[in-house]
């Protein structure tokens, strides 16, 4: 059974960093994607991060050079480092996994996701 346990998010003032985790577990593809999403209230769920199994990395535009993904293969972990946060990047965040590599931001071709992490940022 794969499942996927974020955390690390919380409240920040604009400007500060967090950085969210995401546990693996029961994911033995070795082609895959695996992503960050984000859904602020009122708005539809959006890509911000994701990587395949090649180590191609892609971000969502609104995040490029403020945000970095990357993973620990050994321990199972997919890291999302997010710098210089703004008050729009306030929204539940996401972890997502799919054993298909690809273009990996679009959300509706993810099987498996995490129970999200809130992040919120404060003017």
């Amino acid at each position: 059974q794969v499942q996927l346990v974020e955390s690390g998010g919380g409240s920040v003032q604009a400007g500060g960093s967090l950085r969210l985790s995401c546990v693996v577990s029961g994911f033995t593809y070795s082609t895959y994607c695996m992503g960050w999403f984000r859904q602020a209230a009122g708005k539809a769920r959006e890509g911000v991060a994701a990587i395949d199994s090649d180590g191609s990395i892609m971000f969502g535009y609104s995040v490029k050079g403020r945000f970095n993904i990357s993973q620990d293969n050994a321990k199972k972990i997919l890291y999302l480092q997010m710098n210089s946060l703004t008050p729009e990047d306030t929204a539940m965040y996401y972890c997502a996994a799919r054993a298909r590599g690809g273009y990996c931001l679009g959300v509706y071709e993810y099987n498996h996701w995490g129970q999200g992490t809130q992040v919120t940022v404060s003017s």
